[in-house]
């Protein structure tokens, strides 16, 4: 007799789609695949290097289309501050590189035409779009808008998902990056509606004691709103 309950707990752990889903504060699941830049040993490639790796319905489409542009046009920022951009759609390498090139003749909004400055995972097999659990319905060959953004170290820091009639916010994805390298960095928090330059939070006290000299301390860039939620001026 078939073990259901066995069976019901690999749909469980395994998703709709019958694939797993690495989570925040994982190790990136490694790779290797043909890109529109040739091959690429993920994540060894990137190391040392923030990565935003996304993925796309399908290529061709016109919303992931107005998202390559985009990202394009952005890529030098990226860069700026030590981070690479990575796509993924699961077509073949000489789609992806029939629909780059279609994309060099758009000039979308009137803003000029670009050449991609970053390449496009190949993976007509759907491997690596299983790997990260881009696939969530049964039904669908195609990955929904994911990003998955990735520190030097290759652990997965934050986690996106898009449906796919919606595009998604490259302001939102640069300003999660940044906030990451800030906490990193200072050992701080970003509020809500952060940007860079705006206050910060500090951690919440740990003990009685703490939470008093905080409340005591002198420091003007200070802002103690409560015991536990204290925000301070960026420097």
């Amino acid at each position: 007799m078939e073990d259901m309950t066995k069976k019901n707990t690999d749909t469980d752990v395994n998703g709709a789609a019958g694939t797993g889903m690495p989570l925040i504060g994982d190790k990136a699941p490694a790779f290797r695949s043909m890109t529109t830049m040739g091959k690429c040993n993920f994540p060894e490639d990137y190391s040392g290097k923030w990565v935003v790796f996304f993925s796309h319905p399908a290529d061709f489409t016109p919303v992931c289309t107005t998202e390559f542009i985009a990202l394009g046009r952005r890529a030098e920022e990226f860069k700026a501050i030590n981070t690479e951009l990575l796509g993924l759609s699961i077509d073949s390498l000489h789609s992806h590189l029939a629909w780059a090139e279609s994309i060099e003749h758009i000039d979308l909004g009137g803003k000029g035409k670009i050449v991609l400055p970053f390449p496009i995972v190949a993976d007509v097999s759907m491997k690596v779009a299983k790997l990260y659990g881009m696939l969530q319905t049964v039904a669908s060959t195609q990955t929904v808008r994911a990003v998955f953004i990735i520190d030097p170290e290759s652990i997965i820091r934050a986690i996106l998902f898009y449906p796919m009639s919606t595009g998604r916010n490259i302001d939102e994805i640069k300003r999660i990056v940044l906030s990451l390298q800030k906490h990193d960095e200072e050992n701080i928090s970003t509020p809500a509606d952060w940007n860079p330059g705006d206050d910060v939070v500090l951690g919440a006290p740990l003990t009685l004691d703490t939470a008093r000299g905080r409340l005591a301390d002198p420091d003007e860039k200070l802002k103690k709103y409560s015991w536990y939620l204290t925000m301070k001026q960026d420097d």
